[in-house]
């Protein structure tokens, strides 16, 4: 039996319970705890307890490491406590909830084999020395001013157990109460529980909590000097600007701040009151942001941007429109209803002294001069040219800006450029609108409504600027190579122009006038140096280039050129005369001819007229008839709208077959093939629905069609002709094919009368209504 000494007097006032030993924990009395048992001995005495007194002997360790403590390794006092609850949890583990009853001392342990039962006496038995009323009020007020001094320190204290601690006027359960709660280390609690008398109970809780206070402080402390070294940077601004102050007071105030910058700046800035607050704002809060910050240079930008900006700052336009006129006409040849359209608008402006700028989308192919005529309109009009590419655009923010949440956030397109321009009337070109695309960052095009509809831009919202900026006097163009791309909505806040293809006559004068000086001068060749023949321009234009446009054109003059250029650079010559018999010599063969007119009027070939985006060109459609089954062959890669009109066309001979007196059982023993030349490249539309019918017919009554007839048309049921568009390409090719007669729809003639007479000359043009008219042209009587 393991035994400790302990005075006689107890021996007699000694009980036997079952123990456990605690293993870094300490209960108090009057404290209720939980604590888990996993030793095979503690999990029987308190087995014990339940099924007897419920009182248990709680004790503890010296070293929390020991698995089989014996007396030597315990404390002498622990506390007996009254088990509220036993909770089995796995792996043989226990948790018991306890309350703290009363302070016992450990005498020894009886029986150590199932259980530790120890012999314990209870301290508030032993004999204490009375103390006077005065003293006991003396301390408990000491430990309450002690602990109020300790929870200001500690606001996580609470102030309900302060609260608690004011209505307890027993000294013992004041001072278990607050030790209950402290947050200190086991053994300090030890050193409390061992305190059996109140005044030593009382210095050692004192002395804690006066230590307590003294180790918040410090924390106090500590916590104040890290924040001092948060605030460095602020410290930093504060020691800059006294740095400033000492300079100024030498002297040697030389150097600005970007803020007196800035406030000067905005002091010149031609601005509405409202923008000039906001941008002092920004200001203001700069100065407080510490230069070496990411924040810093967020701000900087955005002030900057604000600043330059040309909020109320306009150029003056030249209001002189026989000038306008006079340099549109010089800079570029043809596109007059562009030319139009611009001295229209400096008339009206001229009369109101204030008109709405237009917003124009020039529509046409590629090279026919959409792009530069914007740059001499801006020249025409003393305007600043700016030019926007919006070719594979796809992001709503590259139009309304990048907010400025995120990081390297910029001004949208439409801002850099007023910006880039300088004034907030600028022309602004936005180039290749029919290309922009859109995906999930947003939709393109939609972005550019507010900015092209005249009663929205003029509080236009730019996400990174979030200020209203003012566009309804800036000049649009926009330019496109087709209107079908452009979405509707888009496309109805537009005035569309159509520039089309250029006549050969118009390239000979564009190539002579502007192409021609342009190539010689970038070729570093005088005027007197190289000398090309109408002639040689004339094959050029026809021989060598296919396009609608003249970027092609402009290549084969500077080839020329350049060839000159060596021939002059190396001696072999100094002035270098291009005709139509030496162009070969620096061009080489031709590459392209036009298809002529057959010889001989033939059955069943019929000459159409196409459009394609590099001008127009003729079709020679062929019929074959064979014998069959009645099937109608399509070949040529047409598309389902041109293969429709054939069958729309077939139904409406089989409907007049006896007017021609063909046999009905014609169309069933017989087969049609329709072929279309060059196979390898696509073709649709219904324009050819005339042709195709007028051949099938030939072929089917081996009428001869005239072959210096060409037709274009849509065809009904019925027969009836309908309208066609591209018809100026269309009567161009028809020319150049050596074309005499040509059949339009008569719901076209309103867009002949709009075509120059250049074109239409040499061409008897003949308006249909009905196939029937057509045949009457076409067919060899």
């Amino acid at each position: 039996m393991m035994k400790r000494e302990v005075p006689d007097i107890l021996n007699t006032m000694s009980l036997k319970m079952p123990a456990v030993a605690l293993r870094g924990i300490v209960i108090l009395p009057g404290m209720l705890a939980h604590f888990d048992v996993s030793r095979e001995k503690s999990i029987k005495a308190v087995e014990y307890c339940m099924t007897n007194t419920q009182k248990i002997f709680l004790v503890a360790q010296r070293d929390v490491e020991q698995e089989e403590p014996t007396i030597e390794d315990l404390y002498e006092v622990g506390v007996v406590a009254e088990v509220k609850q036993i909770i089995k949890l796995q792996n043989n583990v226990a948790r018991i909830l306890v309350e703290g009853q009363e302070r016992a001392r450990l005498c020894s342990f009886p029986d150590t084999k199932e259980y530790l039962l120890a012999e314990v006496v209870c301290l508030e038995n032993e004999p204490e020395k009375e103390l006077s009323q005065e003293v006991e009020q003396a301390m408990l007020r000491s430990i309450r001013e002690t602990y109020r001094s300790y929870q200001m320190v500690n606001p996580q204290a609470g102030k309900e157990l302060l609260r608690q601690i004011g209505e307890i006027s027993d000294l013992g359960k004041l001072m278990d109460q607050i030790a209950n709660n402290l947050p200190i280390y086991y053994r300090e609690k030890q050193s409390i529980l061992e305190a059996a008398s109140l005044t030593e109970r009382y210095e050692v809780l004192v002395a804690l909590l006066l230590k307590e206070v003294e180790i918040a402080a410090i924390k106090n402390e500590l916590q104040t000097k890290v924040k001092e070294r948060v605030d460095r940077n602020q410290k930093e601004y504060i020691l800059r600007e006294q740095m400033k102050q000492i300079r100024e007071e030498l002297g040697e105030d030389n150097t600005e701040s970007d803020v007196d910058t800035y406030l000067k700046d905005l002091q010149k800035l031609d601005a509405d009151e409202e923008i000039k607050e906001r941008i002092k704002k920004e200001i203001d809060r700069f100065r407080n942001i510490n230069t070496n910050s990411s924040e810093s240079t967020v701000a900087r930008g955005y002030i900057e941007t604000l600043l330059e900006l040309p909020w109320n700052k306009a150029s003056v336009d030249n209001r002189d429109i026989q000038n306008a006129e006079h340099i549109l006409n010089a800079d570029h040849y043809g596109l007059e209803k562009v030319k139009e359209r611009i001295l229209e608008f400096l008339a009206v402006r001229n009369l109101t002294s204030r008109g709405d700028s237009p917003i124009i989308c020039l529509v046409g192919p590629p090279g026919t001069g959409k792009t530069s005529i914007a740059r001499s309109v801006a020249k025409a009009l003393d305007k600043k040219y700016v030019r926007i590419s919006l070719g594979g655009v796809r992001d709503e923010a590259e139009i309304r800006g990048h907010r400025r949440t995120y990081v390297g956030a910029m001004p949208g397109r439409i801002v850099n450029g007023i910006k880039s321009a300088g004034v907030k009337n600028p022309l602004m070109l936005l180039d290749e609108i029919d290309k922009m695309s859109r995906d999930y960052k947003g939709d393109t095009a939609s972005a550019l409504l507010e900015v092209l509809d005249s009663e929205q831009n003029v509080k236009f919202r730019d996400h990174y600027v979030e200020l209203p900026l003012d566009l309804s006097e800036v000049l649009f163009i926009a330019t496109a190579n087709s209107a079908q791309d452009i979405p509707t909505p888009l496309r109805d806040r537009m005035e569309l122009i159509e520039v089309s293809s250029y006549t050969e006559n118009e390239k000979l004068h564009i190539a002579k006038e502007h192409l021609f000086l342009k190539q010689t001068e970038r070729n570093g060749l005088k005027s007197n140096q190289l000398f090309i023949s109408d002639g040689a321009m004339q094959k050029i234009i026809s021989g060598y280039t296919k396009e609608a446009g003249v970027r092609g054109l402009e290549r084969r003059l500077g080839e020329i050129a350049r060839k000159a250029a060596r021939d002059i650079y190396e001696g072999k010559k100094t002035c270098v005369k291009v005709t139509g018999q030496n162009l070969s010599k620096y061009l080489g063969k031709e590459k392209y001819s036009f298809d002529k007119k057959n010889d001989t009027d033939e059955i069943g070939i019929v000459r159409g007229l196409a459009w394609t985006s590099v001008g127009g060109d003729t079709l020679e459609i062929e019929v074959n008839i064979m014998p069959g089954k009645g099937e109608l062959q399509l070949t040529g890669q047409l598309g389902d709208v041109m293969k429709e009109s054939a069958r729309a066309g077939i139904s409406y001979i089989r409907s007049i077959s006896e007017e021609y007196e063909i046999p009905r059982k014609f169309f069933k023993e017989h087969d049609i093939h329709i072929h279309i030349p060059a196979g390898a490249v696509p073709k649709d539309g219904p324009s050819a629905g005339i042709t195709m019918a007028t051949a099938m017919l030939s072929a089917i009554t081996k009428i001869p069609v005239h072959a210096d007839v060409a037709m274009t048309g849509e065809i009904t049921l019925r027969g009836r002709v309908l309208p066609i568009g591209g018809l100026k390409e269309k009567l161009l090719a028809a020319k150049n094919a050596g074309i005499e007669t040509v059949c339009v729809p008569k719901r076209n003639e309103k867009d002949v009368d709009e075509i120059s007479e250049e074109i239409k000359k040499g061409l008897n043009l003949v308006y249909v209504e009905h196939l029937r008219q057509v045949l009457d042209v076409a067919f060899v009587k």
